[in-house]
């Protein structure tokens, strides 16, 4: 057996042992990321920052978890088809997926999500690292994913809103650039 198949066995076993605490795995793994997406439109429309700059942080994050999500993770998935690992393993099974389990979707959404608000504030950036790691380490317990799996959602998370943001901020950069020449 693999080590990625041991570590997700090690993780799966906290599920099953209770019903409130399968409960509380269920609502990270499935329910929490629900309300991220709220939560940063909030933060993002009460902040401090300027419009303009509100708009950039909003572009960047909402370019950064669709390509991530939509783009990479589909397209890996398309050539690679990894089964969910209650379909190989002896695992506690709180609930089900369709999709190919790697790379871990929500995980790719998530820290995508996370590295952008980041790039942009580091303490709101955290915080919302904090809930990403919460919501992809209970997909393991719950029996959805691998390890691996969100390890690889993680680095392609990451690599996305880093990549949007330079993108963004260097279009930024250029176009401030061009209108002060124009002047």
């Amino acid at each position: 057996m693999s080590f990625d198949a041991q570590l997700t066995l090690l993780f799966n076993s906290v599920a099953g042992q209770s019903p409130f605490l399968d409960g509380a795995i269920v609502f990270f793994a499935s329910y929490l990321g629900y309300l991220l997406v709220p939560l940063f439109l909030i933060l993002l429309y009460f902040s401090q920052y300027q419009r303009r700059e509100k708009l950039e942080i909003f572009l960047t994050v909402v370019l950064s978890t669709l390509i991530a999500r939509a783009g990479v993770t589909e397209l890996v998935r398309f050539f690679y088809h990894r089964p969910r690992p209650f379909s190989e393993l002896p695992v506690n099974e709180l609930f089900t997926d369709s999709a190919w389990s790697f790379p871990s979707g929500h995980a790719t959404f998530f820290f995508a999500l996370a590295m952008a608000i980041y790039l942009y504030n580091k303490q709101w950036g955290i915080g919302f690292f904090i809930v990403a790691a919460l919501i992809t380490i209970n997909r393991i317990i719950a029996g959805v994913h691998y390890p691996s799996d969100i390890v690889g959602g993680v680095l392609i998370g990451i690599a996305v809103a880093s990549a949007v943001f330079h993108v963004v901020h260097h279009a930024k950069l250029y176009s401030g650039t061009m209108r002060d020449r124009l002047q």
